[in-house]
């Protein structure tokens, strides 16, 4: 494996840019084509023999997707950037294939070099597992020290890095969500699934994403049991699963204030308001601000045939009106988000809980309830304190009626091994009833 690297500059391009003239060079025994598309393609050699260099395109729309361009043996190669977390294309990237061992690749990675994968795609994976062990050595040599505050933060840097350098690793794909690698799977439907419809531009991901991908249309196609349902809810990619049951539980069980009217703010997958029809509320009003939710509870809610029941908003919390009951599972930790699913764990300055607190008392009906879903994880890792939570409440002229409790059977509530283990074996997840003071 050559040692030359690519030089990426990277630009916003217009989605259908002009016809360009890309191929593969002649390299050993394979021979050397050029091709002439309406989009521009990957083709290249798996391991070139001279530098590629930088080269660049000039944006012309603010929202034209990022792109990558480097020149191969003299022909330019254009190709969209993908990022879920919204990071910017690697600067500089080199060739990579089945000769390239994980300690060099990791090197490289470190040193914040990109790999283009050419090699074949089940060997691309047992690379990115090799690359991680080496990952999890190197921070087991930097185990941190203090409080169980300064372990959270620790780890969340931790797993940030890790996935910053297991995203070095990226893959190739041609027009149509087409992956020409060897052994590698039929991906269509899953980016499809992911990105929607195919622009017909070849793109560059990284494995680390894409494996989420086929990993979410596999959940998707299997789905999540959900006892309470009796049926099953199918994630969709970049939408929280519902893995978690004990909170459905817990809104399963709580005694309703009224069958009439529910909110459900923040719905996700829309198994909470999926859980209140099939208990008899005559109709849900579910909102959430993301898109792709939106589209997932859509979609489950029409798969448990009350689609009829639940009327879908997009809203950034609570729809217009009042109701005798309102539901809202917010994010439970406060912290920074850097993705879609980041999102569904981590509420920036604890916003959303904040937004249902200080709202509730002007949505609910005369003698209506509120019902707060939250972990007390945050208490125990430091993040927040029950006095904070309750300070909240009195503020916002709230009451508590009554407070149903669980404890997480998850497995990371009963793995020793994690340096969080004291707080999340120790964890509760509350449903709070709240209600406006008279």
């Amino acid at each position: 494996m050559p040692d030359e690297s690519i030089h990426i500059s990277w630009a916003r391009v217009p989605a259908e840019p002009p016809d360009r003239v890309v191929g593969a060079c002649q390299t050993g025994a394979t021979s050397g084509v050029v091709l002439r598309r309406p989009t521009c393609c990957l083709d290249m050699p798996a391991c070139p023999t001279a530098a590629w260099e930088v080269d660049a395109l000039s944006a012309e729309r603010d929202e034209d997707p990022p792109s990558l361009q480097w020149q191969a043996h003299g022909r330019t190669v254009v190709a969209r950037w993908r990022s879920e977390a919204g990071l910017p294309p690697p600067a500089r990237m080199v060739p990579a294939d089945d000769d390239m061992s994980a300690d060099h690749a990791w090197r490289l990675a470190c040193e914040g070099t990109a790999l283009l994968w050419q090699g074949d795609f089940h060997n691309g994976r047992q690379l990115l597992t090799a690359m991680g062990r080496r990952i999890e050595r190197s921070g087991q040599r930097r185990a941190p020290a203090g409080d169980i505050t300064q372990v959270f933060h620790h780890r969340r840097m931790a797993q940030a890095q890790r996935a910053r350098l297991l995203g070095m690793l990226l893959i190739p794909l041609e027009p149509g969500y087409h992956l020409s690698l060897r052994r590698a799977p039929d991906v269509t439907l899953a980016c499809r699934e992911a990105w929607g419809e195919d622009d017909m531009q070849a793109s560059v991901v990284s494995m680390r994403e894409l494996l989420g991908i086929i990993g979410a249309h596999q959940w998707r196609l299997k789905g999540v049991p959900v006892p309470a349902l009796g049926g099953c809810i199918h994630p969709h990619y970049g939408v929280f699963s519902p893995v978690r049951g004990e909170y459905v539980e817990l809104v399963a069980n709580a005694p309703l204030p009224s069958i009439a009217l529910a909110f459900d703010l923040g719905t996700g997958t829309g198994v909470l308001a999926a859980v209140l029809a099939r208990r008899g509320v005559a109709q849900v009003v579910a909102t959430d601000n993301n898109p792709r939710a939106l589209d997932c509870a859509r979609d489950n809610l029409a798969r448990l045939g009350l689609a009829g029941r639940v009327t879908l908003c997009r809203t950034d919390l609570y729809p217009p009106g009042r109701a005798p009951l309102v539901v809202c599972n917010p994010p439970w930790l406060p912290g920074k988000t850097t993705s879609a699913l980041d999102a569904a764990v981590y509420d920036p300055d604890s916003r959303m809980v904040r937004g249902f607190i200080d709202g509730l008392a002007a949505h609910l009906a005369p003698g209506g309830e509120g019902w707060l879903i939250l972990s007390d994880l945050a208490e125990r890792l430091g993040l927040r304190s029950r006095e904070t939570l309750l300070g909240w409440f009195e503020r916002a002229g709230l009451a508590v009626l009554a407070r149903e409790d669980v404890r997480p059977r998850h497995g990371k509530a009963f793995d020793r091994s994690d340096p969080l283990h004291a707080a999340r074996s120790a964890e509760i997840t509350s449903l709070w009833r709240l209600a406006a003071r008279e």
